[in-house]
């Protein structure tokens, strides 16, 4: 049975409610060894007690001896008119409640007890058969036993032979050594009840105030977990107060506060470094588009040439006004980002987020005529705050990133709902999905996709994704990509939409 109950009390036991915080586990701790430590003393107590007194009534009983038993030997039945002791029972110097039986071999012939009060004439008491076999059962070694009598209760007997070869119990009871007992547990438990809850405020207190240190520290440490460290330049808080460096929470805010202080040096370092990477790239950005815009004007000039030219230079300068233009492409893409990362402000005029998806699908679908595009736009336009070119770009880049990026013959569906004044866009294209060990960081700069889902096509530089993500949050938006073999979805959320009829009238079309 053990076997079965005990997986279910240990499942019993995980189920509790455990205390979490340290402070609630070193006060439980502290009452739970307080509890253990009062329990062992009541524990000892008691026994100690009961032992004691038991030994004092076995003495008691010692010196008594069997007088008041031999006194019932030759009496049919116990019948006094005082207590001055004849042949029919002895009662002098024997204290109340004193038991007395007589056995002739097995059976009972005889059985009293010293009665309280001076007008009891009559010392009999029935014993009922169980009773009269226990006290057939007390061996006669002189010792003290406990029996328990159904007409009396526990009492402390012995047994010894008479002169008639008849045997004489006596017995004392034991009421109160119980009774003595029993008020030690009441008075014991009140006692070790009273310190605990006693002991357990002041616990809590001590604890508290011995932990202050712990929690400013982990004050420090939340507000620290809040600040953006990702980006930017970051202005950490003041450091926790050091305590006594003897100490275990004095030691920890010291090496908090270093942590820290090495934490603030290099969050100041990146930031000087990123500050210098992006005027580099801004600035790398400018300067290459004059000299990029001459390369690309002197091949088409030189291809407008009216003189005949062989077809290997023709060749040669084809790729070269091909290739400049897209490194111009490339520049301007650099120059956007590192303009969107120096904070500066963008546009912020009603935009027809309706007119411009429509725009959108249609270049994409002459650019990639061999996919197929769909369309789910809701009933009214949806007009949103911010910047008609980079938008439109935003736009640009996810359906060149679908055209790219997937097979000929692939679905791709562009959405566009309104979600408590929220615009969400979403393309959607059952192509073969972004692999995952890519997209972690498919947002950031020059990430590209793995091969194997590009079909053949083409593809940039990596900026375009990262050109997506930069331009939704200077939005003060997101954009989120949800990936699996057949289906990749990317979800575009601008906040500030607005409907025609929701008070403003409409909003004017920047097709």
């Amino acid at each position: 049975m053990s076997r079965h109950w005990w997986p279910r009390v240990r499942a019993a036991v995980r189920r509790l409610p455990l205390p979490r915080t340290m402070r609630a586990r070193l006060t439980a701790g502290l009452l739970v060894l307080l509890a253990v430590s009062c329990a062992a003393v009541g524990v000892a107590a008691v026994y100690e007690l009961n032992g004691f007194l038991t030994g004092r009534l076995d003495q008691q009983l010692h010196d008594v001896g069997v007088r008041f038993p031999a006194s019932l030997e030759h009496g049919a039945g116990v019948k006094k008119s005082d207590h001055d002791g004849d042949e029919n029972g002895d009662t002098r110097r024997q204290s109340t409640g004193t038991f007395g039986a007589r056995l002739v071999g097995r059976d009972v012939t005889n059985a009293a007890v010293v009665p309280s009060g001076q007008n009891i004439t009559d010392l009999n008491v029935s014993l009922t058969t169980s009773d009269r076999q226990t006290l057939a059962a007390i061996p006669t070694d002189g010792r003290a036993h406990t029996v328990c009598l159904s007409a009396l209760g526990d009492y402390r007997v012995t047994a010894a032979r008479g002169l008639d070869g008849d045997v004489l119990i006596a017995g004392l009871p034991m009421e109160p050594v119980r009774a003595a007992v029993h008020r030690l547990e009441l008075v014991a438990g009140g006692v070790f009840g009273l310190a605990l809850v006693v002991a357990g405020v002041a616990g809590a207190l001590w604890v508290r105030w011995s932990l202050r240190p712990l929690s400013r520290v982990a004050a420090t440490a939340t507000r620290v977990s809040e600040l953006p460290l990702a980006s930017g330049e970051v202005a950490l808080p003041p450091r926790a107060p050091e305590q006594d460096p003897r100490s275990e929470v004095g030691r920890l805010a010291g090496a908090f506060n270093r942590m820290l202080g090495h934490v603030e040096d290099a969050l100041t370092k990146r930031h000087a470094s990123e500050e210098r990477l992006r005027s580099f790239a801004a600035d790398a950005s400018h300067e290459l588009r004059t000299p990029v815009a001459s390369v690309r004007g002197h091949a088409e000039l030189a291809l407008l040439h009216p003189d005949p030219v062989p077809p290997k230079v023709t060749r040669a300068l084809e790729r070269i006004a091909a290739e400049s233009a897209r490194m111009g492409e490339m520049v301007d893409d650099l120059l956007l980002l590192a303009r969107l990362d120096a904070g500066r402000p963008l546009e912020r005029l009603p935009v027809d987020l309706t007119h411009l998806v429509l725009d959108s699908v249609t270049d994409a679908r002459a650019a990639g005529p061999d996919h197929r595009w769909t369309l789910e736009l809701p009933e009214e336009p949806v007009t949103v705050t911010g910047d008609t070119h980079r938008l439109q770009q935003v736009l640009a880049n996810l359906l060149a990133n679908a055209r790219w990026h997937t097979p000929v013959g692939t679905k791709v569906t562009v959405s566009l709902e309104t979600d408590a004044k929220t615009a969400v866009l979403t393309v959607h294209d059952d192509g073969p999905g972004v692999p995952e060990d890519v997209q972690p960081g498919v947002f950031e700069r020059f990430t590209r996709a793995d091969r194997r889902r590009t079909g053949g096509a083409g593809g940039g530089a990596g900026l375009g994704l990262s050109i997506v993500a930069a331009v939704a949050e200077a939005h003060g938006g997101t954009v989120e990509l949800e990936s699996r073999p057949g289906a990749t979805t990317f979800t575009v959320r601008l906040p500030g939409t607005r409907l025609p009829g929701n008070g403003d009238g409409g909003a004017p079309s920047n097709g």
